[in-house]
């Protein structure tokens, strides 16, 4: 074909040259698939609670009941943190409105009863059916999930360097080489996306360490009001006991070569209080609160849906 016959089907009207075609964003923004991606996963979300539901129908409520409102008001604080820092970011970089923090509170939920990083598929087609506010919301996500993996490895890994040197008398002995372990590969996960970052990430890096900073300081925030929620549930631990416990439970959960976490934990608290069954009942009662206010808040959305479709 010659570049006359090439040029004249393309000034026909409703005509479009092919290379020219495959970046045509009409096509994307009207595809359907982000839609139903939503709702397969949103389905996903439900079943996944149900099942939790299930398999140990809320028992752990009946265990401990805190009387003080403060607990439940440090809890949903607790809960609302992660989601608060993931839309402070994403506030910045799309300027998401109100809709938005509902897709990060089900992106939140998606990610704990589905399976890990579902949340982040579940939010990207939020986004990508929204493709009028945000054009290309795979570079954003994906910074934004990488950075939180890596500032929560920081953390721990700072953790690490304070607790060991400071608490290794009271840690078994077949623990030690666990933790090295687990220290080694931690380290590791973190490192290519450090050497190889300018192939990695999208964003600029001014705005890659404001979004570090701000799952850095949420993390911080979370281990006072965890800390805070326990005290107000049993009182009669002290602040500090607690803050170091909290600590402690997250350096145990990101470990991950370490085997039995909970018992390790449950040693770390015999030690800091000794009270090792009142903590092992709120624990559970804080996990079955949690499996319920994840159940109540899609029950909401979902009606909400409903609401709004109908009057549409």
């Amino acid at each position: 074909m010659n570049a006359r016959t090439q040029s004249a089907r393309t000034d026909r009207p409703g005509m479009v040259a092919p290379d020219i075609a495959g970046l045509e964003p009409l096509r994307t923004i009207r595809s359907r698939w982000p839609m139903a991606m939503g709702g397969l996963l949103t389905v996903a979300m439900i079943a996944g609670l149900l099942r939790e539901l299930l398999a140990s129908g809320l028992s752990g409520l009946g265990r401990i009941v805190p009387g003080s409102p403060l607990f439940y008001l440090f809890f949903v604080l607790l809960y609302l943190s992660p989601i608060t820092g993931d839309t402070i970011i994403f506030r910045r970089l799309w300027g998401i409105p109100f809709a938005g923090f509902v897709a990060l509170i089900k992106k939140r939920i998606a990610n704990e009863v589905v399976f890990g990083y579902s949340g982040e598929a579940y939010f990207y087609a939020w986004a990508r059916s929204r493709a009028t506010m945000v054009a290309a919301p795979f570079g954003a996500v994906k910074d934004v999930s990488i950075l939180s993996a890596i500032a929560g490895n920081g953390m721990t890994l700072a953790m690490v360097a304070v607790a060991v040197p400071l608490g290794h008398a009271l840690l078994p002995p077949d623990m030690l080489r666990p933790i090295g372990g687990s220290v080694a590969v931690t380290a590791a996960i973190s490192l290519p996306f450090l050497l190889f970052s300018r192939r990695v990430f999208s964003q600029p890096w001014r705005t890659l360490w404001w979004i570090f900073g701000v799952h850095w300081v949420r993390l911080l925030v979370g281990q006072v009001l965890i800390a805070l929620a326990w005290h107000f549930a049993l009182p009669g631990v002290s602040m500090g006991l607690w803050l170091l416990l909290a600590a402690g439970r997250m350096l145990v959960s990101r470990l991950p070569l370490v085997p039995n976490k909970d018992v390790l934990f449950a040693n770390l608290a015999i030690v800091a209080i000794g009270r090792d069954t009142a903590l092992s009942d709120l624990m559970a009662f804080s996990a079955a609160l949690t499996v319920l206010l994840h159940l109540v808040l899609i029950g909401l959305f979902s009606v909400q849906a409903v609401v709004a479709r109908n009057a549409g």
